[in-house]
């Protein structure tokens, strides 16, 4: 592989430094070098960032390639800079046992835009009745160690504490869609005013919070790790402040869209505003910011949702729920956070890169940029500024909600262990 001198990025935000990549790791990181032969990329001042890792994304595949595939997703996930995405296992079939979690997991490794590390499933069929093949998953070839029902809550307490207790003994994680079922039912969008005005079913704040506070208490009871998904509601964000304060094991993610919309969208009834869980109100989009910032919540995660043109284009009540985040997740992150003061680019690459492959067990990703890491890199126009368009997304489907948006920041270029996937913020 040849070498690559990136001249002149500004490493995790700091002073102009260069970058020297020999084939798939760094070599040195300096200033003034210097490499006979390597491929010059001038920076000119962007921002060098550890490839970003996902550990929430649907791919869809396989069952539903009409949304998305391996291959389309992993583009998508190039063009918004990372390196390694977390595929969710609410595919069809559904990712519960080893012989479907390898498939995902060599499909990612046929794409080559980024590493794909399959999501097992916790119960069969996610129906919440009878634990998946857990350790069979763990000892495939895909190494599961992150394992969710997501799209589904894993409601009852005993099952729940089966799952926290199995994956303990190998040192996995269960994330969580928290979302009480019986108290969701019918739900449209947040519970409040709003849907009281717009006659829309409502999604209790507490049917998120009483899920989370109880399972924090069945993983202290059990010394497991649990990890939260998609954290929407600053009554969440308290429970995790307490759980943390007491020692329990336990991680939260928030999404890019919780932390710039609000419930006030929905009045458009456009349903790319529909989501589960759903926006929430701005006393929510706050507590989030601040929680992010505190490192009360631990990551930042897209839940990047494709979905087809028809599944979207119709009536509210029947449209489906979820966005596709991949490509927009770094700019929404640098309007609410960075250019609020609320972080700090090295603050980012922990949110978005060390934290999720620390927390996902993703080696080789969410390492520091310096001689000797894996050249797993994302490299950012920061000053860039500009409208969405989905017609130029790589991800097969368009149902964003930031469309015709300005929104800041621009990834230029993505490396994944040393060969370019995004140059000059075109696809390889």
């Amino acid at each position: 592989m040849s070498k690559i001198l990136i001249r002149g990025a500004k490493v995790l935000g700091g002073e102009p430094q260069d970058v020297l990549i020999d084939g798939e790791l760094i070599a040195a990181v300096g200033t003034g070098l210097n490499a006979e032969g390597a491929e010059v990329v001038e920076a000119d001042g962007k921002v060098l960032l550890p490839g970003l890792v996902d550990l929430h994304t649907h791919l869809r595949e396989p069952g539903r390639e009409d949304s998305e595939t391996v291959l389309t997703g992993t583009r998508a996930a190039a063009s918004g800079g990372f390196t390694a995405v977390f595929a969710m296992a609410n595919t069809f079939p559904v990712a519960d046992t080893a012989g479907v979690v390898e498939q995902v997991w060599r499909l990612g490794k046929e794409s080559g835009y980024c590493d794909v590390r399959p999501v097992g499933a916790v119960t069969v069929g996610l129906e919440g009745k009878k634990l998946a093949e857990l350790g069979a998953m763990h000892d495939s070839a895909a190494e599961v160690s992150v394992f969710s029902d997501d799209g589904k809550c894993v409601d009852d307490a005993v099952i729940m504490r089966r799952a926290l207790e199995y994956v303990k003994a190998f040192g996995g994680v269960v994330a969580q869609h928290a979302q009480e079922p019986r108290l969701t039912e019918g739900a449209q969008m947040n519970e409040g005013v709003v849907s009281a005005e717009l006659g829309l079913g409502g999604w209790p704040a507490v049917a998120e919070e009483s899920i989370i506070a109880r399972d924090v208490l069945l993983a202290e009871h059990v010394g497991s790790r649990l990890h939260i998904c998609h954290l929407s509601t600053a009554g969440s964000v308290e429970i995790i402040r307490w759980a943390k304060s007491r020692g329990i094991d336990v991680t939260a993610e928030v999404c890019p869209h919780h932390l710039l919309l609000t419930e006030e969208m929905v009045r458009t009834y456009n349903p790319a505003y529909k989501v589960n869980p759903p926006l929430r109100t701005e006393r929510d989009v706050r507590a989030l910011r601040e929680a992010l910032a505190d490192g009360t919540i631990d990551i930042v995660a897209t839940d990047h949702a494709p979905h087809p043109h028809e599944d979207k284009d119709c009536e509210w009540a029947a449209a489906a729920m979820g966005m596709v985040g991949l490509e927009t997740a770094l700019s929404v992150v640098q309007e609410t956070m960075v250019e609020t003061g609320l972080l700090d680019w090295a603050s980012v690459a922990d949110r978005m890169s060390f934290t999720p492959a620390r927390i996902g067990g993703a080696t080789g990703h969410g390492r520091p940029v310096a001689a000797g890491e894996p050249a797993n890199l994302t490299l950012v126009d920061t000053a860039y500024r500009g409208q969405v368009d989905p017609a130029r997304f790589a991800s097969r489907s368009r149902n964003t909600p930031y469309e015709g948006r300005e929104l800041p920041g621009r990834v230029t270029h993505t490396w994944l262990r040393g060969k370019a996937t995004l140059m000059d913020g075109k696809l390889t």
